[in-house]
């Protein structure tokens, strides 16, 4: 009898909580109850870790007091209207202005980028801008391994520090966590690396009473001399990833960007550290000629360079507006005039993506999505194959990577945008994780994309309407079960 009741008051607390919020769809709030009523103590244990994306007022008043200085002296990376819209042909524009609703980082001009060709050559040339770095560094993963790519990189940091560049090193705590705890780590800090940890979980019942313990910093950022950002799906990291090596190889993607959006992920890798190190915020950013506090020279680099195309930084988080990832990517989706390639390795999308895409095929845009044969999580791998049967009655193309696990994040449309970084096509991405990308429109650099997504098909096999529809009733049933749970994911 008091197991019973007790059973019963969990619910109705959990449910007169979750009946209050008026930010959670109706698929949410039913995925929680089902939790709850079937796993009552389990349910409400659950809720109480991860129902709610809390990351507490103290973080996220300064995330915004940050970004409403920076507004105010650099308007011309960052403010609250969007600026340059006429450099984006007309179809395209709606998106342009919705990504920079999100944080204000605006369309600007003249920006080049470069496709590393693999990922030995991407690393290699990141190391050697690392070495030629003259004034300033600043790194932020979310996984940062002792491998060969990892050890490597903390060595040539300390190599610039020692000559007297300013290097700025920021992980997650928790996708970094055995890279904190090892020599390398305070190798780097005796050097005269400045090292921060963006979300520590030394403190993790503190972390779980103020907020919630898996939001995270999933960025993955380098920038050399405020000229050069690195931007694309590659963690320091092998591909052999060796903590997940038998779904290995990693196969990412990363391209070099110089130009304006090199100043406007300046801006956002700083928030993070600020937030991280309790700094202020003018006082934290690069100085000197051709940096981002030399507001003459950031004019001058924006109009005197004539050549290169129209991009913009997007960085998401738990601090932006609700559901404002997912909204980009429906804008995206709609703006398209015939065909859509996007590569994701998490495909968990909300009921208004999953709409917005299959509505684009309708229409008769070509749409192809490219996955992991082999995922590393079986409970996005059952949750993304619980919509093959819909995507494909769509007409959309559905390709499953058998090399490795493909990690790379890319979205190309009509061979004239580009979405590239660190956001994945999943609930975590939508709400949980500080991400960072980057928005273009270049036909050229757009085609090189579009290229290794078809590099990538070619190393995929073709999932047809015959395949899922000989696929067995239990495996069919544990799919749609774990999609009932899908809003909560």
């Amino acid at each position: 009898m008091l197991l019973l009741t007790l059973h019963i008051c969990l619910v109705v607390v959990f449910s007169i909580r979750i009946l209050l919020r008026d930010d959670l769809e109706a698929t949410s709030r039913l995925a929680w109850f089902v939790i709850l009523i079937i796993f009552p103590y389990f349910g409400a244990g659950l809720y109480w870790l991860f129902g709610e994306n809390n990351i507490g007022q103290a973080i996220s008043k300064k995330y915004h007091a940050i970004f409403a200085e920076m507004r105010l002296n650099f308007p011309q990376l960052i403010s609250t209207r969007q600026q340059n819209e006429s450099q984006i042909d007309l179809p395209y524009r709606a998106a342009f202005a919705y990504a920079a609703s999100i944080n204000g980082f605006h369309t600007l001009p003249n920006n080049r980028a470069e496709l590393m060709p693999n990922a030995d050559q991407a690393r290699a040339r990141l190391l050697n801008d690392v070495e030629q770095a003259q004034h300033n560094i600043d790194i932020l993963y979310y996984i940062w391994l002792a491998d060969h790519t990892g050890i490597n990189l903390a060595n040539a940091l300390i190599r610039a520090a020692k000559r007297g560049v300013t290097c700025r090193v920021m992980v997650d705590g928790l996708g970094s966590r055995q890279f904190v705890r090892s020599s390398y780590w305070q190798q780097m800090q005796a050097a005269g690396v400045q090292l921060a940890i963006s979300f520590p979980i030394d403190h993790p019942l503190k972390t779980i009473i103020t907020g919630r313990l898996d939001l995270r910093n999933h960025r993955k950022i380098t920038l050399i001399d405020n000229k050069i950002v690195y931007c694309g799906s590659q963690n320091c990291a092998d591909p052999e990833f060796r903590v997940k090596a038998r779904f290995a190889p990693w196969v990412d993607i990363l391209l070099r960007f110089e130009g304006a959006v090199a100043q406007q992920m300046q801006i956002l890798f700083t928030s993070d550290w600020l937030v991280a190190t309790g700094k202020t915020a003018l006082d934290e950013l690069p100085s000197g000629k051709d940096s981002i506090s030399d507001k003459d020279s950031i004019v001058e680099q924006i109009s005197t360079n004539t050549s290169g195309f129209a991009a913009q930084v997007v960085g998401d988080g738990p601090t932006e507006r609700k559901d404002s990832c997912p909204q980009l990517f429906v804008t995206l989706f709609h703006s398209a005039q015939h065909e859509i390639t996007l590569s994701t390795p998490y495909f968990v999308p909300d009921h208004t993506t999953i709409e917005a895409i299959c509505a684009a095929a309708w229409r008769g845009v070509k749409v192809s999505l490219i996955f992991p044969q082999r995922n590393d999580s079986w409970v996005v791998s059952a949750a993304s194959r619980s919509h093959y049967r819909r995507l494909l009655q769509a007409g959309i193309a559905i390709y499953e990577f058998k090399n490795g696990l493909l990690h790379a994040k890319t979205l190309t449309i009509d061979g004239k945008i580009s979405y590239i970084g660190s956001t994945n096509l999943d609930l975590r991405s939508f709400n949980l994780n500080y991400e960072n990308n980057i928005l273009l429109q270049d036909n050229e650099l757009t085609a090189a994309i579009y290229q290794r997504q078809q590099d990538y098909t070619a190393q995929s096999i073709a999932i047809t309407q015959q395949q899922v529809g000989q696929w067995s009733v239990l495996r069919r049933i544990w799919q749609n079960i774990v999609a009932t749970i899908e809003p909560i994911l």
